[in-house]
């Protein structure tokens, strides 16, 4: 298994190249909160502790470019549908919307009341969401940067927010240990999922829509059938809690990230354990697979990105 580890900073010099080992991009460190592919999976965008984004070159884990604006920790990034732009989450109560090839701010979305946890863009790119540690979800224009709708009703902060394949539906997970599925067009509150027994900090569609993933502080990640509300399976083996779960681009396997420090891949339909990755030396904060299912990307407390191969 080959891992590819990248610090979360400015760098210097090129990587080390050696097959079998951690290749390092040495620099001033700090938490890597966010991570994900461009779609066309040749770039990596993640979100820090020192209020930066950064994208970096997937191939050689050579910085690209710097997003500065934020004033506080970077919580959750996005690439927009076409890679075009770059969707960012703070501590500072706004999200931020980049234009990617530039590294230009194109809008500052404000009206959150607390700490954004989660961004997300719709399948389209047209609108974006984000959940806040004021107990609410909202969803935006991109293109103007305009507030459409105000989700409310949540007891707790709101830790995760995705849209539906299909753009229908959102979902968002919660400090309150629910999560809940919403119409888009209505604004109306679809079902509540209860099961897990302490916060939901991820949520992750299937490719198809029929069903979720949700990843919890209780240690589990529960698989979820979206139309019935029913529990399907309960992802058991991590000694710390889950903070970021993720589908396959296929739909047949599901990463989880834990503060354990390990990244476990996953069977959907058999629930079994395929492999464990070890490597981070702290809390591991995200993970997700790049399109095409070969290659997992990790982002952790330890100050650095991880490249895994899971074939």
């Amino acid at each position: 298994m080959i891992a590819v580890a990248l610090l979360c900073a400015a760098v210097a010099g090129p990587p080390e190249a050696r097959a079998q080992e951690a290749r390092v991009l040495r620099g001033y460190t700090d938490v890597v909160w966010s991570v994900g592919f461009s779609p066309d999976g040749k770039l990596i965008l993640s979100g820090c502790g020192d209020g930066a984004v950064r994208l970096w070159n997937a191939a050689a884990g050579a910085l690209v470019r710097t997003f500065a604006g934020h004033t506080e920790v970077v919580t959750s990034v996005s690439f927009s549908p076409d890679g075009a732009r770059v969707l960012s989450g703070s501590y500072d109560s706004d999200v931020k919307l980049w234009d990617a090839a530039t590294g230009a701010l194109i809008h500052t979305l404000s009206g959150h009341l607390g700490t954004v946890f989660s961004v997300s863009f719709s399948p389209d790119g047209a609108r974006a969401l984000s959940g806040s540690f004021d107990g609410t979800m909202k969803l935006w224009d991109a293109a103007t940067g305009e507030e459409i709708h105000t989700f409310t009703g949540r007891r707790g902060a709101v830790l995760a927010v995705s849209f539906s394949p299909d753009g229908a539906r959102l979902l968002s997970g919660s400090s309150d240990t629910t999560i809940k599925l919403w119409d888009l067009a209505s604004g109306a509150e679809i079902r509540t999922f209860t099961g897990h027994t302490q916060p939901v900090w991820s949520v992750s569609f299937s490719p198809d829509g029929g069903r979720f993933l949700s990843g919890s502080n209780d240690g589990t990640m529960k698989l979820w059938d979206a139309a019935t509300g029913r529990e399907l399976r309960t992802f058991a083996g991590h000694t710390g809690l889950v903070m970021s779960v993720s589908f396959s681009p296929d739909g047949t396997r599901a990463l989880s990230a834990s503060g354990d420090g390990t990244i476990k891949l996953w069977d959907i339909a058999t629930g079994r354990e395929i492999s464990t990755f070890t490597g981070h030396t702290d809390a591991v904060f995200s993970v997700c697979f790049r399109p095409d299912g070969k290659l997992a990307l990790s982002g952790s407390g330890d100050g650095t990105m991880r490249l895994w191969d899971i074939r």
